[in-house]
């Protein structure tokens, strides 16, 4: 009996450990899918709430924002209408901004003035947590209210994404 006890305490201090292990692995940066499905989910609160929605975009318990994942909203003239991580970009009108070297706000508002209204924008934007200039790509969408709203998610976080399964190998002869 003392050595049941054994095993099954062994097996659960096993277990734990890797539930622990599997949250450490946990990505910090979100993915593109993750980045497509808040920009999705942003759609809605706008369609449904307007401008107000914004409110709940800047906080950080509202289901906007997550790890490096937030909604930002733009009008189509180039004026940051939301922005919860730089707030000091509200207001201003970016349509020729190219600090990074490209004009990445145009594009995005290409992206949503085309025919389909959304998709994918690829730039270079600084990592929050070391400001290193790196490969950035955001998911906009153009609303029912006339303006967009984009999540971006970093190429390092793209690349963390789970992998599809590989195929089985053939069985050996």
């Amino acid at each position: 009996m003392k050595l049941l006890h054994t095993v099954a305490g062994a097996a659960l201090f096993a277990l734990t450990l890797n539930v622990f292990a599997a949250d450490a692995a946990a990505p910090a940066t979100g993915t593109e899918a993750e980045a497509q499905a808040m920009s999705e989910k942003a759609l809605a609160e706008v369609d449904k709430n307007g401008e107000a929605a914004f409110e709940t975009f800047k906080k950080a318990d509202g289901g906007f924002q997550d790890r490096d994942l937030y909604v930002f909203c733009m009008d189509l003239d180039g004026k940051m209408l939301s922005h919860p991580k730089k707030p000091e970009l509200v207001g201003q009108n970016l349509l020729e901004f190219d600090k990074y070297g490209e004009k990445l706000f145009q594009n995005m508002i290409a992206t949503a003035k085309s025919t389909e209204s959304k998709g994918w924008v690829d730039y270079k934007w600084p990592r929050p947590d070391t400001e290193e200039l790196t490969a950035k790509k955001s998911y906009v969408m153009k609303n029912s209210k006339g303006f967009f709203c984009g999540v971006g998610a970093y190429a390092a976080a793209a690349a963390a994404a789970p992998a599809a399964p590989a195929a089985p190998a053939p069985a050996a002869k």
